[in-house]
């Protein structure tokens, strides 16, 4: 009789992307690449492609909350990651589930533009991101753009104290957007930055690297890494993903979350 393998759940609140670079797929991709399982409650519906989102379909919060609940009445949740949000009435939402569960880290990807540009966010979704879910943030992943955005400061070690006081237990800011010749994470901790990662800049833009570095340190943490091992690898797995990726459309590469799978052929 062969042995029941019982995978770490990762629940999952993300947007839902046509394309399958980022949003909700993203996360599953990359939570099942790393032998968890992965629930997912969306957020918000789009109209996009891999040049960039057209347009926000937010689903009804009530949808949201009762989605969430039944999941973590059933399935034995490890951490939750939070991914597009979409309006002030989804952070409410989420606001709710999270503080229903607050023993569970919470893994939080501020995506607040998409990669080709067009604006997920407003002012009063920010503040209410700071307010709402900053507080009872485990792990935030904001890239320099999103940090400036949530942090409302210029210098990036700033951002990420700041961040700190906000609520937020680790803050990870990612470099890529940065004019540099090699790629700079920052992680926060403890009033003070206590790392930096270095990774060779990749010649593309990517659509869905920050869904995919989120959910990899969901997974890491669901699977009882500490924090700052989970970090490095989570980086890790999606560098690696990033230099395999592909150029489906006409638009971004997309992540290939798979690569291992064709290492092993």
């Amino acid at each position: 009789m062969m042995t029941q393998v019982i995978k770490p759940v990762v629940l999952c609140l993300s947007g839902h992307d046509p394309s399958g670079g980022a949003g909700i797929q993203a996360d599953i991709e990359t939570i099942a690449s790393h032998q968890c399982h992965a629930a997912s409650v969306i957020t918000t519906l789009t109209e996009q492609d891999t040049s960039n989102v057209k347009k926000l379909l937010p689903q009804p919060a009530a949808a949201i909350i009762s989605q969430a609940r039944t999941i973590l009445e059933d399935l034995p949740v490890k951490a939750i990651k939070i991914g597009l949000i979409g309006n002030v009435e989804t952070a409410r939402a989420i606001h709710t589930i999270i503080n229903e569960h607050s023993a569970l880290p919470v893994i939080l990807d501020p995506v607040l533009a998409a990669g080709g540009g067009a604006v997920l966010s407003n002012d009063t979704l920010i503040d209410a991101m700071t307010e709402l879910l900053l507080p009872r943030t485990t792990i935030l992943t904001p890239n320099s753009i999103e940090a400036r955005q949530l942090a409302k400061r210029d210098d990036l070690q700033s951002c990420g104290t700041q961040l700190l006081k906000l609520g937020c237990e680790y803050v990870l800011i990612t470099g890529a957007h940065e004019q540099s010749e090699v790629v700079s994470n920052l992680l926060f901790n403890k009033k003070q930055c206590i790392e930096t990662y270095t990774w060779d800049r990749l010649p593309h833009s990517y659509h869905g690297s920050g869904c995919t570095l989120a959910s990899s340190i969901a997974a890491m943490i669901a699977h009882g890494l500490e924090v700052e091992t989970a970090m490095l690898e989570a980086q890790e797995y999606t560098w690696n993903s990033l230099s395999t990726g592909f150029q489906p459309g006409k638009g971004q590469y997309i992540p290939n979350r798979l690569f291992w799978m064709q290492e092993q052929v």
